[in-house]
């Protein structure tokens, strides 16, 4: 199961953080950031990307500060980058991860 969370911005919008396994063979685990009307839009469109098994229950890893202020000002509003989180490491737009490997 995926560890996530959400946080409701003032305009009624919310930014959705969940922890997934990468996509193809590599096993890692990557952070992912939507930004969305609501909950359930925000989890269709990772659904419409591929990442069919996607659920958000509970609250348990809400984003930071930081990472909502990233996915505010990338105008996809879908951003990802490997978990555990470095600080070495920039946000990606989220066509780097679905992308088949090269």
């Amino acid at each position: 199961m995926s560890a996530g969370g959400f946080n409701r911005l003032p305009n009624g919008s919310v930014v959705v953080a969940l922890t997934l396994p990468r996509p193809g063979p590599s096993g890692a685990k990557v952070r992912i950031l939507v930004h969305a009307a609501n909950r359930a839009r925000a989890l269709t469109r990772l659904r419409n990307l591929g990442l069919r098994a996607v659920y958000l229950r509970g609250n348990t890893e809400p984003p930071t500060l930081d990472e909502i202020t990233a996915v505010l000002h990338h105008p996809d509003g879908l951003l990802w980058r490997t978990a555990p989180q470095s600080r070495q490491e920039l946000w990606h737009p989220i066509r780097a991860l679905m992308r088949p490997a090269s």
